[in-house]
């Protein structure tokens, strides 16, 4: 049935017989939201993710008459998030549509995560009337000048008739250079106001972003490098996967013969299986490397900012990143290359052509010996099938019964860590997780964006959804939307009771009754022994498994990968004592505790 047909019949009952009037204007005119979602629409925007209200239900409902689907969610933070990974995957914005005051500020974080990882996102935003400004209105609040914070582009139309030029401006922004979050501001009357068409004002189409090529002359400094090194080594980021350059940057990971690192989202670019990957010799490879080559890739925290101890002391690097400010940051000798990784990866490889360098071999047995020694180690852990399970016990099941080309979600502290050494990629843009920004949260807005996109794009790919408790807590209720819009994400949740580790049941209960909770309880603790797999006792055909052994992790996860339609939960007891492999070196300053 036609949603105009239903609003007919149910109005009274959830909308203002006055707005419902606007929404079935005649066709002769415009309103403000059919030209915002007309706008959005013919720039090649697909889906738009929200929660509705005054005074945005208008643009939502506008934007599904023009073909954009529309997915509410249960909180503006994982709807931030889940436009945001539709941009990582597709290259084009998704829109992130939240009310004024309180949702904007809920919003902000996706579009704070989005900026901080670089992926294009379109937040579009209702405001109070601009008669009422400085009164006092209904959720009045400074957003244009707030957004400047958190965007690239933060801007109010200056009229009706202009909207498509801002809608135009806000996706190139999104899109072009470095991407990262545009936000437009709409005023309640702009929303409902009325334009004839011919007096809209008329507005370019943004076509796909440039890709910059390097020089000659770099391409040569690259060359001349990579034969002079003893110890080579290429650090291929989430930058590459972003740029879909997987075919020209396989092409010279093999044509050179080096080895290589993915960063966590930067892995399938090449396949974690490939004899050239030594992730399982992380910390050696960086260590000992002469000279690192950076394929979308930044100094950054997650590569310990490429200082010693955990770098060489006289590394030599080669960057490659579309962001000019980003070259040479944290590293005084570096060979700095702006340029589209798509783009500078087809170059490379046709100035290679024919030309060979030579890698020694003892950085091979060095790196071999490493892989050999670290692969042992997981491969024990995996193996201890004592009660309750450790990390990578309960992931060596999960990896037996999942097809290689699932998309995998991960978020949490050790649950997420340990996935990035043990669950292995074969295709790029099949990881997502919580990125440079490191943020809890955007997990279950995550799956939900790429559940959609497979719906569409991939139906026979599967989204499995892996969180520790605690990281399920911040968008749990999502469940809901994923179940609203018949998405089969398999909600997989790793219980070790608490945020790093938890206390067993007996502990808690007795801690708990000992005395005031907030005194005796850690700070780390959750309630031991939720069943979390019972969220699904609320819907119908809605499955959940708790799962102790390894033989029942396979059996409730062979049972999830057969829904086509509805999500699933697996809930895993999980050790509250387990931890990740000791690393050599930890990413993060470590704590007194």
């Amino acid at each position: 049935m036609n949603f105009l047909k239903v609003l007919n019949l149910k109005k009274n009952n959830f909308i203002n017989p006055k707005r419902f009037a606007m929404i079935k204007m005649s066709q002769d005119k415009l309103d403000g939201a059919g030209l915002i979602a007309k706008s959005l629409r013919e720039q090649g925007v697909e889906y738009m993710f929200g929660v509705v209200g005054i005074p945005v239900i208008e643009i939502a409902l506008r934007a599904q008459q023009y073909g954009i689907k529309y997915v509410g969610m249960r909180n503006e933070q994982s709807a931030s998030y889940a436009a945001s990974a539709i941009g990582y995957l597709t290259r084009k914005p998704a829109v992130a549509l939240c009310v004024s005051g309180p949702g904007f500020v809920h919003t902000l974080a996706g579009m704070a995560n989005a900026n901080e990882n670089a992926w294009p996102l379109l937040v579009v935003g209702g405001s109070s009337d601009l008669g009422q400004e400085s009164q006092g209105a209904f959720q009045e609040y400074p957003q244009v000048a707030l957004g400047k914070n958190f965007a690239k582009y933060s801007a109010r139309p200056s009229s009706l008739s202009n909207i498509p030029f801002f809608v135009e401006k806000a996706f190139r922004t999104a899109t072009y250079g470095r991407p990262g979050t545009a936000y437009l501001d709409f005023p309640a009357e702009m929303i409902t106001s009325t334009i004839e068409p011919d007096e809209v004002a008329c507005s370019a189409l943004c076509g796909e972003a440039p890709r910059p090529l390097t020089s000659e002359e770099n391409l040569q400094k690259v060359y001349e490098a990579l034969k002079e090194a003893k110890k080579p080594l290429i650090i291929i980021g989430k930058g590459a996967a972003y740029s879909q350059a997987e075919k020209e940057i396989n092409k010279l990971v093999e044509s050179l013969g080096i080895p290589f690192l993915p960063s966590p989202m930067g892995k399938g670019v090449v396949d974690d299986d490939h004899s050239l990957c030594v992730s399982a010799a992380r910390s050696t490879a960086l260590k000992e490397a002469d000279l690192i080559v950076l394929l979308g890739s930044r100094l950054n925290w997650m590569l310990h900012f490429g200082q010693p101890p955990r770098f060489a002391e006289k590394v030599k690097i080669i960057q490659v990143d579309l962001n000019a400010e980003e070259l040479g940051n944290n590293t005084t000798d570096c060979i700095k290359i702006q340029a589209d990784l798509k783009s500078f990866g087809k170059q490379m490889n046709d100035f290679l052509d024919g030309k060979k360098i030579h890698i020694d071999r003892q950085w091979w047995d060095l790196l071999a010996k490493k892989v050999e020694k670290n692969k042992n180690v997981i491969q024990s852990m995996a193996n201890d099938s004592t009660l309750p399970l450790n990390y990578y016990a309960a992931y060596a099941q999960i990896k037996k019964v999942l097809p290689k080309n699932s998309i995998i979600v991960s978020e949490g502290a050790n649950t997420m860590d340990t996935s990035r050494s043990i669950m292995n990629h074969s295709e790029p843009r099949h990881r997502l997780d919580a990125g440079s920004f490191g943020t809890m949260g955007v997990g279950s807005g995550f799956a939900i964006a790429a559940a959609l996109h497979c719906r569409d794009y991939h139906p026979s790919k599967k989204v499995i959804c892996i969180q520790g408790d605690s990281a399920f807590g911040f968008g749990g209720m999502e469940i809901e939307t994923a179940y609203r819009y018949n998405l089969p994400i398999i909600f997989i949740i790793f219980n070790n009771n608490g945020i790093y580790g938890g206390l067993d049941t007996e502990s808690f209960a007795g801690l708990k009754e000992s005395g005031d909770p907030t005194i005796n309880l850690p700070p780390m603790s959750l309630t031991a022994g939720i069943r979390y797999e019972k969220f699904a006792n609320a819907f119908e055909n809605f499955k959940g498994y708790f799962v102790q052994t390894p033989d029942e992790i396979c059996t409730a996860l062979r049972q999830a990968l057969s829904e086509t339609s509805t999500p699933s939960i697996i809930n895993i007891e999980i050790s509250p004592s387990a931890d990740r492999k000791a690393q050599e070196f930890p990413w993060l300053t470590k704590s007194k505790l």
